[in-house]
């Protein structure tokens, strides 16, 4: 297939990227770079040997996205652009809104114009709100969210739903990932967020690196084995392998909508996360109990069953494994990607 990867440069956007070459896909990206570095593009062509055509603008640019798919055929969209902080949308929930919608909506109604069928939507599993207790299953109604950034996706998933039952020929694969961490086996690609990392796994790994005096816990007397909150954290590199699941599955199928957790199905906690990072490094990692951080559930798992099922898909690495990785790619890139 030719798949156009919106937000391709980006951390789970490269790795994904990587399993398609490898996989025999003709693979264009198109980035702002809001999100990512452009020397990553040099990192995509080192671990693929091909270099990947970019396209470097903002999707939500409609004449700049409608005259890329005038100009390119594509069989397929990876589509992973948008804002992803969750406290930033709480300070800019307009401009969560406004990138994270008029993306898609940019999107689709150039593929639909052209004649591209086939949508894989980068979800997440902040849809299922603070309802529910895990495992999350896919059925799980109504879908909602807690923060700007996650009602981003529970509206994309609505409007995305309702055009491809409305549409003729017209498919959209919804994916809810989990957490994911970890980095490319290499140590070449990674994490790299901007700022304070707003997630676990990244602050971890500067802590360890030097870059941070140490974690702060926040809460140990969750009604959790250890305290501290449990999650499901998935390796980017098992992610990436969903996404393409998801598209060979779309394009030998007629759905016109499908969803699927992308998840592990058992929970870690902060408390175990820190020690198998320590593990990693070779030594402890420093940290301190904080109080608890308003919204943060106890525990949250998905039920990833039915992507074993339609799918075949497995989650296979190992929190050791997504440690290892981390660190690697950490250690050997301590400021992350340089600027030039």
């Amino acid at each position: 297939m030719r798949v156009l990867v919106s937000g391709g440069a980006g951390y789970i956007g490269s790795h994904t990227v990587v399993q398609l070459v490898a996989a025999g896909h003709d693979v264009v990206i198109v980035d702002s770079f809001a999100n990512a570095k452009p020397t990553v593009m040099n990192r995509i062509e080192a671990l693929t040997g091909t270099a990947v055509p970019l396209h470097s603008f903002d999707i939500t640019d409609r004449d700049k996205t409608e005259h890329l798919f005038a100009s390119e055929p594509f069989d397929a969209v990876i589509h992973f652009a948008g804002l992803k902080a969750v406290g930033e949308s709480m300070d800019k929930p307009l401009e969560y809104y406004e990138n994270n919608l008029d993306s898609t909506f940019s999107l689709v109604r150039a593929m639909r114009r052209h004649g591209v069928p086939n949508l894989v939507f980068s979800s997440s599993a902040t849809v299922y709100g603070d309802r529910s207790e895990p495992p999350y299953r896919e059925d799980f109604e109504p879908i909602e969210a807690t923060s700007p950034y996650g009602r981003t996706k529970v509206f994309n998933e609505h409007v995305l739903r309702d055009v491809a039952v409305g549409s003729d020929g017209f498919k959209v694969a919804i994916l809810r990932y989990f957490n994911p961490v970890g980095a490319h086996p290499s140590g070449m690609i990674g994490d790299d967020p901007s700022g304070i990392p707003n997630n676990l796994m990244p602050f971890i790994a500067q802590v360890a690196v030097g870059r941070r005096d140490r974690l702060t816990v926040h809460g140990d007397d969750y009604p959790t084995a250890d305290g501290t909150c449990e999650r499901d954290y998935i390796h980017v590199e098992d992610l990436a392998a969903g996404h393409i699941a998801a598209l060979h599955w779309m394009a030998a199928h007629d759905r016109p909508v499908s969803t699927w957790n992308l998840g592990t199905g058992k929970g870690t906690s902060v408390l175990e996360m820190l020690s198998a990072f320590s593990r990693a490094v070779g030594r402890e990692v420093p940290y301190a109990v904080g109080p608890r951080r308003p919204g943060d559930q106890p525990r949250t798992w998905a039920d990833p069953a039915l992507a074993r099922d339609e799918l075949g898909w497995t989650a296979v690495k190992t929190v050791d494994d997504m440690c290892v990785d981390t660190w690697r790619w950490q250690s050997a890139n301590p400021q992350g990607y340089p600027d030039a």
